[in-house]
């Protein structure tokens, strides 16, 4: 008799217990559609020229550092102009030195040389992944008179696999500002 009890106590149970059937979730991904890029001439008065999408918003600070703002994407790409003055070794150093910060929280670095010496531009872009502060760097210089530095920041918290549409989206714009970059005579 006290099996019998014990045996419909543990039935009724799982019979109350389980009233929801479950249903396995289906696979799903958050997609983040953005427009086709269009690019136009940036204009500033700086020493240098490039295209720019026209997504972002420029904004020119003093020494030709400028700001491509992307309201859509919560990020920005910031370029950096230093005038060559004898201390390219340095300057390359401080650029490589940047990028190689983010070493501690990024998963990988992969550079990739850029040379186009019909226009005197030369440089590397640096794609990191993982959850570094900044998932794009890069370089470009004519080595004698001209160096500029591009960073790509978010602003939020680094969480690579959100934010890696953005930052494939805008790391195409980063390689599109290094080939259309001209330094004006």
């Amino acid at each position: 008799m006290k099996h019998s009890i014990l045996f419909f106590v543990i039935v009724a149970t799982l019979l109350v217990s389980c009233k929801d059937e479950v249903l396995p979730k289906p696979n799903a991904m958050l997609r983040l559609d953005y427009p086709a890029a269009e690019y136009a001439l940036a204009n500033s008065d700086c020493v240098y020229t490039f295209e720019q999408n026209t997504l972002s918003n420029i904004k020119e600070n003093k020494d030709c550092s400028l700001v491509l703002d992307y309201p859509m994407m919560n990020g920005s790409i910031f370029l950096t102009y230093k005038k060559v003055d004898g201390n390219i070794r340095e300057l390359l150093i401080d650029a490589q030195k940047l990028t190689y910060e983010h070493v501690v929280k990024a998963d990988n670095i992969a550079p990739k040389e850029y040379i186009n010496p019909s226009e005197n531009v030369y440089g590397m872009f640096y794609e990191v992944s993982g959850n570094a502060a900044s998932q794009s760097q890069f370089y470009v210089t004519d080595s004698i008179n001209h160096f500029v530095t591009g960073s790509l920041y978010f602003y939020a918290k680094p969480n690579y696999d959100s934010i890696l549409p953005a930052a494939m989206y805008l790391q195409n714009d980063i390689r599109k500002i290094m080939e259309s970059l001209r330094w004006k005579k």
